[in-house]
């Protein structure tokens, strides 16, 4: 069960220093969208990492897939000047789009015409 507590603390580390080498990336297919990392899951053996990345604005979902695998050369070599692993973890990209599902039901729930039922017991009492 300890290296399991080793493998989350490490999933943390390199969300963390993903999330500040990210903005550094000059690729224009990653300038447009907000991007912000949701997640990081790495292997046990640290071969791999998912790193859950949430979009914020207009995108091309195809052309956002190719700028991070573009880039994943990069973050990993930044990654591995930034952790002290024996293996820098290969980076797997998985747009997750719970954050803009969440904004979409939170609109369609504002959109609801609900009338209040305190408002209607005071307005039957009168």
């Amino acid at each position: 069960m300890a290296s399991s507590n080793r493998i989350d603390r490490i999933s943390e580390e390199i969300m963390r220093c993903l999330s500040e080498i990210l903005p550094t990336v000059k690729d224009p297919r990653l300038k447009g969208p907000m991007l912000s990392i949701v997640r990081c899951e790495a292997s046990g053996d640290l071969r791999w990492c998912k790193v859950y990345l949430s979009v914020l604005g207009e995108y091309d979902a195809k052309q956002l897939k190719q700028g991070l695998k573009a880039a994943s050369g990069f973050l990993r070599r930044e990654l591995a000047h930034r952790l002290t692993l024996r293996y820098t973890p290969e980076l797997v990209f998985v747009l997750d789009d719970s954050i803009s599902h969440g904004v979409h039901i939170s609109e369609m729930l504002s959109k609801l015409d609900v009338k209040d039922e305190n408002v209607s017991e005071d307005s039957d009492e009168r």
